[in-house]
């Protein structure tokens, strides 16, 4: 736990030879791996593309700052002068990234089940409030609900432009 909570700059400031990195890399893809399987379980409804859309939000640096900010984690970083002095505490991307560590670290110590168990029991229930936020909207059903609650004919889309990986494509569309 101690070495899942030291960032670089406390290591590089201290001459310690480790730091969080690697718990980091292995706790990102635990909680990329449990996220999906726990996905796949409990929403068995939703389409393939609707969970990939929640699984990047539930795994993505503001909902996990936003998680760690509940359990004050940032209070327990290991930080060197510089970073602590600049805020880091309180920079997403170093508290979520310890998250990450931890979560690593409880792998290595407890194995996958300890795992899933930190997250079902402590972030997953959040799941509910990220389906309900803006990022989770869907404009172009809304769309079509408004046009039909009208007496407006069905839209049609032109894609302009595509952006992205394969499997999180960006769209750009027109309406008409």
């Amino acid at each position: 736990l101690e070495l899942a909570l030291t960032h670089s700059s406390y290591a590089n400031e201290n001459k310690l030879k480790k730091n969080n990195e690697r718990f980091e890399f292995l706790g990102d893809s635990v909680l990329g791996f449990v996220t999906a399987e726990y996905l796949f379980t409990e929403y068995k409804n939703r389409p393939e593309g609707e969970m990939t859309k929640l699984r990047a939000a539930v795994v993505c640096e503001k909902s996990l700052f936003k998680f760690s900010e509940q359990i004050d984690l940032g209070k327990y970083i290991l930080l060197g002068r510089g970073e602590d002095s600049t805020g880091g505490r309180n920079r997403p991307s170093v508290v979520s990234d310890a998250f990450e560590a931890v979560l690593g670290a409880v792998f290595l110590d407890g194995g996958l089940e300890e795992a899933r168990k930190l997250l079902v029991r402590f972030h997953f229930p959040r799941i509910p409030e990220i389906l309900s936020g803006p990022e989770f909207v869907n404009y172009k059903s809304q769309l079509l609900e408004y046009m039909q609650g009208h007496a407006l004919p069905v839209p049609e889309y032109k894609v302009i432009s595509e952006s992205g990986p394969e499997h999180l494509k960006i769209f750009e569309m027109e309406v008409y």
